[in-house]
């Protein structure tokens, strides 16, 4: 879903709104589909579909069962899975992604990308993050990995074959060679990488030879895209992918972030997806305006029939695969089984500020947004969060009684406020809004009001916290705000959850 609606002539940038960073995108037939990173939740890569490159429909995760991802407890923030690569060859789709937690890279297949996927195939002789896969015409597959270095492998087997050696190391002097991508287009095979950082001075450069060893030649304009320096909107744009639409045109994913507030600017969803048209110049991609509202590509756009509904009642056996945990779900302590109609949430770790916490949430897709929820805390603790990390969280909980906020910013951690609880569940909320106010240096991003309703649907507002510190450029990291369920002693349940776009 975008962040803003279609009017026909134009889309809303990103596509892919969120944390949704690292896309890697192929073509089969007139069908999209693409992958992102997810760190240390799980399931892992999120995949979505596409017929007209605008809209994006999830349809699953390619690592959804604990033998495809293990993600140790001590997984620590922004560990686990970093970029895959997405692709289409033989009849079948491959999957290449690194495990930074433990597992190094891996690679998995299958013939529909909604799933199932294999077991993976082990690359231990592959190193480094970002690894891409590309056959020549003999049916070679090169594994390209951050650096930048290549290496052959046998893909259904994962055995090296010869040994590493070095590409391209991109511009002299940026820091960060990674994400390679190699592509054949025409004459030429091409590697796009990113470098200068995933933070503002972030890039996408690229060059070209005869074969996908090279030799490299780079462009005399790199790089072909980069927002550093400037006052744009969409900052630290990198990490790019390149496709075909409909109509022989080519387009660039890419991701990218919406920094808000004073300084130095603070992004709060992550790195999100978003799309640029690309033509050719002397044989040499040439990156179009990446803005927030973009023209219309020249073929028919394709929003989805219906509507995201803003209510999930937990009424299936299964999740709906934009919900995610914290590195692994199990049924034990995870089912919409054990109470029909409502999630049932076992407590694992006694707090947020714990990596084992029983949780499950959304990715905070809307700089503008409400989220509430029904909670039946009878048998135990639980509540409602607002999640950057085990460090970096606000939340409204029952406990005892009592409905507290609680903020955790870096070392420190209070209740900000509490009341004595409504008879019965309790609906709590949590809402999003745009700091408006005069724009100085120090303004934040945005203000997070948590609370609760009465019986009578009044909403109490317990407590305004200053979203910035739920920032990637406070905590650090990778990832973005999820926003969520969580159990902390016992059992909670929870019988719907509504997430709402507010205008921003």
């Amino acid at each position: 879903m975008s962040n803003l609606p279609d009017t026909g002539n134009t889309f809303s940038n990103p596509v892919i709104p969120g944390f949704h960073p690292d896309p890697s995108i192929c073509r089969v037939g007139d069908d999209y589909y693409l992958a992102c990173s997810s760190f240390e939740y799980f399931p892992g890569v999120p995949l979505f579909h596409s017929r007209d490159l605008v809209h994006w429909t999830q349809i699953g995760n390619a690592l959804d069962r604990p033998s495809q991802l293990h993600l140790p407890r001590e997984t620590p923030a922004s560990g686990g899975i970093y970029a895959p690569t997405l692709r289409h060859h033989d009849g079948r789709f491959w999957l290449i992604v690194t495990n930074v937690s433990g597992d190094g890279n891996l690679l998995f297949t299958a013939t529909d990308p909604a799933g199932p996927w294999s077991e993976p195939v082990r690359l231990p002789g592959v190193h480094g993050i970002d690894p891409d896969l590309a056959w020549d015409d003999d049916g070679t597959c090169w594994c390209t990995t951050a650096g930048v270095a290549q290496i052959r492998i046998d893909p259904h087997t994962g055995e090296t074959l010869g040994t590493s050696h070095r590409l391209w190391s991109g511009t002299p002097g940026a820091k960060a060679p990674e994400a390679p991508h190699l592509h054949r287009i025409g004459d030429h095979w091409y590697l796009l990488i990113a470098e200068g950082g995933t933070e503002r001075c972030h890039g996408v450069s690229i060059a070209r030879g005869p074969t996908p060893t090279g030799p490299f030649e780079p462009c005399p304009a790199n790089p072909i895209l980069t927002h550093r320096g400037t006052d744009h909107p969409i900052q630290n744009t990198g990490h790019a992918d390149l496709v075909q639409g409909p109509d022989g045109s080519w387009w660039m994913v890419l991701l990218g972030v919406r920094p808000g507030g004073g300084t130095p600017g603070w992004h709060v969803l992550g790195r999100e997806t978003y799309l640029a048209p690309v033509t050719w110049t002397d044989g040499w991609p040439v990156v179009g305006e990446v803005s927030l509202t973009m023209p219309a590509p020249a073929w028919p756009l394709l929003p989805p029939a219906i509507a995201p509904e803003v209510r999930d009642d937990f009424d299936t056996s299964e999740l709906a695969p934009h919900w995610v945990s914290l590195r692994h779900r199990s049924a034990e302590d995870c089912t919409t089984k054990e109470r029909p109609g409502w999630l049932t949430l076992r407590a694992r770790g006694g707090s947020l500020d714990e990596p084992d916490v029983t949780f499950v949430g959304r990715r905070q897709q809307h700089v503008a947004c409400r989220v509430r929820t029904l909670l039946d805390a009878a048998d135990g603790h639980g509540g409602l969060a607002v999640r950057l990390d085990e460090q970096h969280h606000y939340s409204v909980e029952v406990s005892s009684g009592q409905v507290r906020v609680r903020a955790r910013i870096g070392p420190l951690s209070t209740i900000v406020a509490s009341r004595p609880a409504p008879a019965g569940p309790v609906v709590l909320r949590a809402e999003t809004e745009v700091v408006r106010a005069a724009h100085g240096p120090l303004a934040g991003p945005d203000t997070v009001t948590l609370g609760c309703e009465e019986p009578d649907g009044t909403f109490t507002a317990l407590a305004s916290l200053d979203g910035r510190y739920l920032s990637t450029e406070v905590a650090g990291g990778f990832t973005g705000r999820v926003l969520g369920m969580y159990a902390s002693a016992d059992s909670a349940h929870f019988d719907w959850f509504d997430y709402e776009p507010l205008d921003d």
